[in-house]
């Protein structure tokens, strides 16, 4: 049986970057990992060749009218010329996508289709912050926020730049299929597992960029670690670094500070454990470095938006759900 299905709306001259992700994560088969896993199909204004950026050329094998027999529609990122006119026929597409309660997502200019189409009146949406001065002054009545690296509306979703379709994609695979599905895919594309959608689309610079300044050692230290009480001093010395440079130099390099890093790890590793065992909230609190099921639950619910046993039952609902 058939997985979820994702459609990938592309246009010519679309990016090949931000087409790449979704080819990666939904297209290839990952039925050692989930079975069924996704369908994905690639859908054009016609079916056939199509030029994409850098000289690429794409074979898409359904038509925009498929879009509505798709469970997701994700819209790649749109050339300049596709910005200023968006095709007609996607733009409908869309609407009706829309009335039909599909997911819709967009990858960085792709958002300039979904404005097209009226998705975003009076909705807080994101892309490209080199794009944000423009898309304002077109779309005014779009909630613009061009910070985030991605903003999740609920049957809307809106993305950043390049990178960002990474994020937002592994986002998807931790709504449908959970945390811990989420990070082997991750793993096996060698990304970090998870950037917060409010992460900054860019930060300052690192000023030196010395082998031994690299931060991947000391969170790798620090995720061996989650069950221990783990302070920023402590990051500090792993790191040999002052605390004041070592601070700095964090929220520079990963946009937010070590202590709120710290606490998205530790939710995270509790959204694997709730996924994956039985192990009471009071045990899982004391594994993730939480203490006690008061403070699980205070920052669970502030990160997830729902508490950890609303988290748990919501998940199994969805793997129950799941065809065999």
């Amino acid at each position: 049986m058939s997985g979820h299905v994702i459609g990938l709306a592309v246009t010519p001259g679309t990016p090949v970057f931000e087409l790449a992700i979704p080819c990666e994560v939904f297209g290839t088969d990952r039925s050692d990992i989930v079975d069924p896993w996704y369908e994905f199909w690639l859908c054009a204004g016609e079916p056939g060749a199509l030029p994409s950026s850098a000289g690429v050329s794409l074979y898409a094998s359904h038509r925009y009218e498929d879009l509505l027999d798709v469970d997701t529609v994700i819209v790649a990122g749109l050339a300049r010329h596709a910005q200023l006119a968006p095709p007609p026929e996607l733009v409908a597409i869309l609407r009706e996508a829309a009335r039909r309660g599909k997911r819709i997502v967009s990858l960085c200019t792709g958002a300039y289709a979904l404005a097209a189409a009226g998705l975003l009146d009076g909705r807080r949406a994101t892309t490209h912050w080199m794009n944000a001065t423009d898309f304002a002054h077109r779309f005014p009545r779009v909630r613009l926020d061009p910070a985030p690296l991605y903003i999740d509306d609920g049957d809307i979703i809106t993305t950043a730049g390049s990178g960002a379709a990474i994020d937002v994609c592994l986002h998807l695979v931790r709504g449908d299929h959970g945390a811990a599905v989420a990070n082997e895919i991750a793993r096996r594309m060698v990304v970090p597992p998870h950037r917060d959608g409010g992460q900054a689309q860019y930060t300052k610079p690192v000023v030196t960029a010395e082998k031994s300044d690299d931060l991947a050692p000391v969170l790798e230290w620090a995720r061996e670690r989650l069950h221990q009480p783990i302070t920023v001093p402590e990051l500090a010395r792993v790191a040999h670094l002052s605390e004041r440079t070592f601070a700095r130099r964090f929220r520079d390099t990963l946009g937010i500070t070590p202590l709120q890093w710290l606490l998205q790890q530790r939710v995270r590793l509790a959204q694997e454990l709730l996924e994956t065992t039985d192990s009471p909230i009071e045990e899982i609190a004391r594994s993730t470095g939480f203490g006690n099921g008061v403070n699980l639950r205070y920052h669970f619910a502030r990160v997830a938006g729902v508490s950890p046993q609303s988290y748990r039952h919501v998940f199994r609902f969805r793997a129950a759900r799941q065809p065999v």
